[in-house]
């Protein structure tokens, strides 16, 4: 009897290695080209990105996002619209957003929010579909310039449009679900239950190190063009790594370390200060 060996895998097996077989081979097609620019160039956004739908995925978000407002209210600690810091966040947002639209065309449409939270946290983040959120603790604590706030606000905004979140959930629904997701590449599907089994993850996500460094660098060059010096990259991680003693805050808990952020801004001023100053003379 002559058995080869694809021919004794089963079933469900042979699906998932054909699903990813396919999902390699789509991979380059799947992720834009990068195009000629002058600034940052980190590629495409990752192909995994895109076995999640992105509406989906914004909308569980901002459902998460109402109902953390709504909590945050309800105890009395969301800032109001007249509150100083909201005020100062909000104009630093409106300078930042205009030029999110290069990195992701979907950011057009979404409906921007930024927010306060009362908590002695040191946290900030952007939600899928652009819902920002700042802990007054990084603000206090750090006494962020406006600067350092566009460096923050950046990076956030960043992983929003890298689109770092839907590409993690569609890596673990790759991983997890296997060949009864993968075989139905070019249909919905299960991709529906996909965002509801991963969507609650949005708000405690944990991004790669690559993606960290990845949105520093965008965030970096967002922040400039908006005309933030992005050499506050350098305090900002100074002040954080004065306030965490040694043992890295929540917002750092799978960052790289002080120094090689450090490291890597300087290493990318040269590609990003012409942006800083062209925007400081418009």
């Amino acid at each position: 009897m002559n058995t080869t060996p694809s021919a004794s895998l089963q079933p469900r097996r042979r699906l998932a290695l054909q699903g990813m077989a396919l999902l390699l081979a789509l991979s380059p097609v799947l992720a834009p080209l990068a195009q000629t620019r002058d600034g940052i160039d980190v590629g495409g956004n990752s192909a995994f990105s895109q076995l999640v739908p992105a509406d989906a995925v914004e909308r569980s978000s901002g459902q998460q996002y109402a109902q953390m407002l709504q909590e945050a209210a309800a105890k009395h600690a969301l800032g109001g619209k007249d509150h100083p810091q909201v005020i100062r966040l909000r104009a630093i947002a409106r300078r930042i957003i205009p030029f999110t639209i290069d990195w992701n065309p979907r950011a057009k449409d979404w409906r921007w929010e930024v927010n306060l939270i009362g908590s002695k946290q040191i946290n900030a983040f952007c939600m899928p579909g652009g819902k920002i959120a700042f802990y007054s603790g990084i603000l206090d604590q750090l006494k962020l310039s406006d600067d350092e706030v566009a460096m923050v606000m950046g990076h956030e905004i960043a992983h929003a449009l890298r689109e770092h979140a839907r590409a993690r959930m569609g890596k673990n629904a790759a991983t997890g679900i296997g060949a009864s997701l993968l075989s139905q590449v070019f249909g919905l599907g299960q991709l529906g239950q996909t965002v509801t089994n991963y969507g609650a993850q949005l708000l405690t996500l944990q991004f790669s190190r690559s993606d960290e460094s990845e949105a520093d660098l965008v965030g970096m060059e967002l922040a400039a063009r908006a005309g933030y010096n992005p050499r506050a990259g350098i305090t900002l991680w100074q002040k954080m790594a004065a306030t965490s003693k040694g043992a890295p805050p929540q917002w750092l808990s799978t960052h790289p370390s002080g120094n090689a952020r450090i490291a890597e801004i300087e290493a990318n001023l040269p590609k990003v200060m012409p942006l800083y100053e062209r925007a400081k003379k418009g």
